[in-house]
């Protein structure tokens, strides 16, 4: 079926050309244009995500040395860098926000039977944190951070049934994490995994009448009453206490009036006590801290979304070029996990764009270069997150 296609080629048919017109055609997108429009834009600055390119003269130097292939690599448009320049300052970013936001839901249920490490909940499971990018303030004045310097936040709800993000949302450096939880729609029986940053009573009662669960570490000043001991624990795994508080604090009792679990977890690979707060009292504690471990998988897809991405070296200054950036490489994360899905490859996601990024002039078809590599047993303990 793709022989003599470029993988490049092959990729995009993973791509609902369709859908993405609907968003174009929402925002009035190709308004104006007459031959780069909106479809052409995305195409090249994805390929500037798959190749790891740092610039958008990268993208069109290596585009230009190969301009024999464009046609039969999907290109239609070949165009200089201020042309791309301009695209990225002009069309409404909305455009890639939205199509990202179709992308997740088309993969999300694709990994919904992804199990969860020493988890057997059938709830789903997020785990919110944001990701700053530190950025010149001069270049940058729209997105202020701290200490007089910029930065940008992206904000991010993870599922963790095969780590694809399910919300993301771009703000500046000063945009506080907990402001974030007004945004959010809860759903109805999922889990919520967060830090001591998202410590909003007004917003986490919300969510608690919404029928949603949290975890979170308890601040340290946090001020309660104990009104019950469960003190049918096993110290052996870690527990230290279980207990069913309220909230003591004027306004803090005010803002939470329902009881709340504490659960304490002493973690002696790093010798230290963790405090839990949440409105689950139905799970054990043990699961409780097991549930916050997983956390950790955030931290995680930050990391590896800024070394297998290019995230930290934006390819435009303004705003809207800023957020184009941004939810073009989330596409291209959600189009590689779809083709690792579809594909049925064992490889992990990170080695699936190592290899496309290297193989998008080759004419191998895509289901033999994805099933053809067997994957290194260290590396899989390794990346077991990216993993299925």
């Amino acid at each position: 079926m793709n022989t003599g296609k470029y993988i490049f080629a092959q990729l995009l048919q993973f791509i609902n050309r369709y859908e993405f017109e609907k968003c174009v055609s929402k925002y009035n997108g190709d308004h104006g244009t007459r031959e780069f429009n909106c479809w052409n834009q995305f195409i090249q600055l994805f390929f500037g995500q798959l190749t790891a390119r740092n610039s958008l003269r990268d993208i069109c130097t290596c585009l230009k040395a190969h301009q024999n292939k464009l046609y039969h690599l999907g290109i239609r448009k070949r165009v200089n860098q201020s042309s791309i320049s301009r695209a990225n300052e002009r069309r409404d970013w909305k455009i890639f926000a939205d199509f990202g936001q179709y992308l997740i839901e088309q993969v999300r249920p694709m990994y919904a039977d992804f199990p969860i490490p020493n988890i057997d909940l059938k709830n789903e499971v997020f785990a919110l944190d944001s990701t700053t990018i530190s950025l010149s303030l001069k270049l940058f004045s729209w997105a202020p951070g701290k200490y007089s310097r910029g930065a940008i936040k992206m904000h991010t709800l993870l599922d963790l049934r095969g780590s694809i993000p399910s919300f993301i949302m771009i703000t500046d450096g000063k945009y506080h994490d907990s402001n974030i939880l007004d945004v959010l729609v809860p759903v109805t029986g999922a889990i919520y995994l967060m830090d001591k940053a998202y410590i909003d009573f007004a917003a986490l009662y919300h969510m608690h009448e919404m029928g949603s669960f949290f975890v979170s570490r308890a601040k340290t000043t946090m001020d309660y009453t104990v009104i019950e001991h469960n003190y049918n624990i096993d110290l052996r795994f870690g527990l230290r206490s279980d207990k069913t508080i309220l909230l003591a604090g004027y306004k803090s009792s005010k803002l939470y009036p329902d009881p709340l679990r504490l659960v304490e977890y002493y973690d002696d690979q790093n010798d230290i006590l963790l405090t839990f707060v949440s409105n689950n009292h139905e799970v054990s504690a043990l699961e409780i801290a097991k549930l916050y471990r997983n956390r950790w998988q955030i931290e995680t897809f930050f990391k590896w979304i800024k070394q297998n991405l290019t995230i930290k070296k934006l390819w435009g200054q303004s705003e809207n070029a800023v957020n184009i950036h941004i939810w073009v490489a989330i596409c291209t994360y959600l189009i590689v996990a779809r083709v690792k899905h579809e594909m049925k490859s064992n490889l992990s996601i990170y080695e699936i764009v190592q290899i496309l990024g290297i193989s998008v002039f080759d004419k191998t078809p895509l289901n033999e270069i994805l099933t053809e590599y067997q994957t290194n047993q260290n590396d899989k303990e390794q990346l077991d997150l990216f993993n299925n």
